[in-house]
């Protein structure tokens, strides 16, 4: 347990930030997931605009250095990739 006010605090805006991390995180792996169901159904049409979507998703996080840019670069990249090798 904290021993200070300010370690009080710390602990407690910590706990804040990571539910809020866990939940950007989410809500990245929600989109890519999307772009990968849209991607199995077949559908080329609906598998770039899930991807469309998911992309600002993902910058984002990395803008608020919650994942690493070259994590985000990969995900698109192979997500990308995917959508390009579609009939």
């Amino acid at each position: 347990m904290a021993n200070t006010k300010s370690a009080e605090k710390a602990a407690r805006q910590a706990e804040k930030h990571r539910a809020r991390n866990v939940a950007l995180r989410t809500r990245m792996r929600s989109a890519v997931r999307k772009v990968t169901t849209a991607i199995g159904g077949g559908d080329k049409a609906a598998a770039q605009a899930t991807y469309q979507a998911a992309v600002p998703v993902i910058d984002t996080l990395v803008n608020k250095r919650i994942i690493h840019r070259n994590k985000a670069a990969r995900h698109k990249s192979h997500l990308a990739a995917r959508i390009r090798a579609m009939h």
